[in-house]
């Protein structure tokens, strides 16, 4: 079956840098647009950032244009999301999202990704 396994979160400063890594199994991984969302205390699953199955195209939510970078290796089948910059309101709980069949209209719509990863932890501190 499908498995998404999300790393490298973690506490850090504001200001610090983090990379998430998103291990995929189960799935022709080329085939899938990868999302990146996360989740606030109290808040609505949000898109982050979403990339094209060659990899050639990526999307981003305007708060972390700039700051943010996904990117990923189809020969290992893992997505990455670099986090740089980081400020207090990136504190949440990050998820990848693999689904096969997304429209440029839908890549930011949570309800369209088929599967999720666990999500890690990550949280900034002042």
């Amino acid at each position: 079956q499908v498995q998404l396994v999300e790393s490298g979160g973690g506490l850090v400063q504001a200001g610090d840098s983090l990379r998430l890594s998103c291990a995929a199994s189960g799935l022709t991984f080329k085939f899938y647009t990868m999302g990146w969302f996360r989740q606030a205390p109290g808040k609505e699953r949000e898109f982050v950032a979403a990339i094209g199955g060659s990899g050639d195209t990526t999307y981003y939510v305007d708060s972390v244009k700039g700051r943010f970078t996904i990117s990923r290796d189809n020969a290992k089948n893992t997505v990455y999301l670099q986090m740089n910059s980081l400020k207090l309101e990136d504190t949440a709980a990050y998820y990848c999202a693999a689904d096969a069949s997304l429209t440029l209209a839908s890549l930011t719509t949570r309800r369209a990704y088929d599967y999720w990863g666990q999500g890690t932890q990550v949280t900034v501190s002042s």
